[in-house]
Parts: C-alpha cells; sequence; structure tokens
C-alpha cells in the first residue's frame, strides 16, 4: 500500500506540469488559428466601433501572455468562458456532454477488454492450430476497420435492414434502462471493435513469450498442473503489457467518440467539439480538448497503479 501511495504521490506531482503543457500547447494552437473572434461572433457586417468594443469588452487587445495567464486563472475555478452569441457557459455544456462520453468510452473499453483477453488467451493456448488462425484472421480484419465506417455498416445491418437496434439518438439509463442499452451498443461496438482487434494481438504475443519461459517448463515438469501455472503464473505476468496499451487506447477511444457520436446523434463531447470547430469557437473547442486531454492523464495515473496490483515486480522500479 505504502508503493502504491508513493507512485500516486509522483503522478500527482507531475499532473500540474503535465496539464500545464497541455493548456500551453492548445491555447498557443488555437491562437494562431485564422480568423478574427470578433467577426465570428459579430458577422462581417458588424461595425468597426462594434469589434473593437468586443475585442477590449473580451480583453482580445491583452498580450498573449496576460490572455493565457487569465485562462488558466479561470480554470482553477473551472471557469472555461461562454460560446460564441448566443453565449452559454461552457463548463455547463460540457457538465452536460462529457457523462455520455465517459459512457461510451468506458463500454467500448469493457468490452474491448473481455473478449480481446478472453480470444487472446485462447490463441495462445490453441497457437498455430485452427481456433487461432481464425481468430487472427479475424483480428486482422477488424484492425484495419475504420470506426466510422463501421458504425455506418451496423447501423445499415442492425438498423435499417433488420431494425434491431436504433440508427441513433440517446436515451437516459434513468428513463429507459432498455432503450438505453440498445442506443448505446451499435455505438460502443463500432468504437471498440478496432481496439479490441489490436488488443488480440497484443494479448495473444505476451501469452506465447509467457508460456515458452523456462519457469513455466519447470513448474509444469516438477508436477504442478498445466491450468495452474497457466491461471497463477502466465496471465499475472503477460497482463502488464495488454493493461499498457488497454490505457493509453483509452485516448483514442475518447477521440474516436467525438466521431461516433456525429454519426449516431448522441449529444456527447462530440456534438460540442463538432459545434464549436463549425461555428469557429475556439473557446467552446479548447474546453473540451483539454477536459478529454485532462482525463487521459487521469487514466493514465490509474493505469500505473494497475501495474502495482497485477505485477508485484514492478513495485521495486
Amino acid at each position: 500500500m505504502e508503493i502504491v501511495l508513493r507512485l500516486l504521490l509522483r503522478r500527482l506531482l507531475a499532473l500540474p506540469v503535465m496539464m500545464f503543457g497541455v493548456t500551453a500547447l492548445v491555447f498557443v494552437i488555437l491562437q494562431l488559428s485564422p480568423g478574427d473572434p470578433a467577426i465570428i461572433a459579430l458577422g462581417d457586417s458588424a461595425s468597426e466601433a462594434a469589434k473593437a468594443l468586443y475585442r477590449e469588452t473580451h480583453g482580445l487587445n491583452d498580450p498573449i501572455l496576460v490572455q493565457y495567464g487569465r485562462y488558466i486563472v479561470n480554470l482553477f475555478h473551472f471557469d472555461f468562458g461562454v460560446t460564441m452569441p448566443p453565449e452559454q457557459p461552457i463548463s455547463a455544456l460540457i457538465a452536460k456532454a462529457f457523462p455520455l462520453t465517459l459512457q461510451l468510452t468506458f463500454i467500448g473499453v469493457f468490452f474491448a477488454a473481455i473478449v480481446s483477453f478472453s480470444l487472446g488467451v485462447l490463441a495462445a493456448l490453441y497457437r498455430d492450430r485452427w481456433v487461432d488462425q481464425v481468430i487472427r484472421l479475424l483480428s486482422v480484419a477488424a484492425v484495419a476497420t475504420p470506426s466510422f465506417w463501421l458504425g455506418i455498416l451496423l447501423i445499415q445491418w442492425l438498423s435499417l435492414d433488420y431494425d434491431i437496434f436504433p440508427s441513433g439518438g440517446f436515451v437516459p439509463f434513468s428513463e429507459s434502462p432498455k432503450d438505453y442499452i440498445l442506443s448505446m451498443t451499435l455505438p460502443s461496438l463500432a468504437l471498440a471493435v478496432p481496439v479490441c482487434a489490436s488488443l488480440i494481438r497484443v494479448v495473444r504475443t505476451t501469452m506465447v513469450e509467457e508460456m515458452d519461459k523456462d519457469y513455466v517448463r519447470t513448474a509444469i515438469g516438477n508436477g504442478v498442473p498445466y491450468s495452474t501455472v497457466i491461471r497463477y503464473n502466465v496471465l499475472r505476468n503477460a497482463l502488464i503489457t495488454p493493461v499498457t496499451v488497454l490505457g493509453l487506447r483509452v485516448g483514442y477511444l475518447l477521440g474516436g467518440a467525438v466521431v461516433i457520436e456525429q454519426i449516431f446523434d448522441l449529444p456527447g463531447m462530440g456534438k460540442l467539439i463538432f459545434n464549436g470547430i463549425v461555428n469557429h469557437d475556439l473557446h467552446l473547442v479548447q474546453g473540451v480538448v483539454l477536459t478529454i486531454a485532462f482525463t487521459f492523464i487521469l487514466v493514465n495515473i490509474i493505469v500505473d497503479i494497475l501495474y502495482l496490483l497485477i505485477n508485484p515486480r514492478i513495485r521495486s522500479l
């Protein structure tokens, strides 16, 4: 427990540095984006006096370091600013949309973890047999399938042709658990399948490498049941790399959810960032990107802690 707390403390101390880097990068990129915020907000027909008043009111005439400092201070109060007219608090919009994106992402992670670990272990146990060949063939085909294209195919097959699932929209769990599951199934599948396919290959490879080590042959030679060696030694040691990959893939899933939410018309962060890009609303885009980046950093801290729980050898590093 002490080692876990020390690791957690180190990661938390590094968190402000990482967030500072993310905020600086996003801020500078968006500041260099083309377009005058005053013209975007007021329109081309606005008078020069109105544009000048808008720039002065929103601090756009201040030096960039002053604007960045003011933005950082606002972030400490969870204030991302307001959207372009009609003005709405960005924090409120994110608070409403982010839970849906998190649900979609972690349902996808859960599906990818269960399927990939099961099929990866099965492929390793039956390596070079027909079971292994079939799983490897399916994983190669799935990893080459883009999520957005798979989402469109799922809508065509399971919504339009067979009318099993809805083609889009979202129903909260509190209103109807059944409709919630139906509305989240296809987006989660479209998001998770490519990740699941790549993770199957990682699980299989690490399992095969671990099974070929000397301690496995020694344990079996000393009479330890094969199933016991696999369950208590091989699996535990082989999970380190897949857990690492899965933690990194959460960032991919969060980013992929932006596209998937547009395809399935889900009111999550994807719709927010799409609206921000279409309307040239830099503050909205900035708020969404920073929220996703912060979540990704937290997930990787959790993954680091899982290393210690899965394999005690990491505790000495």
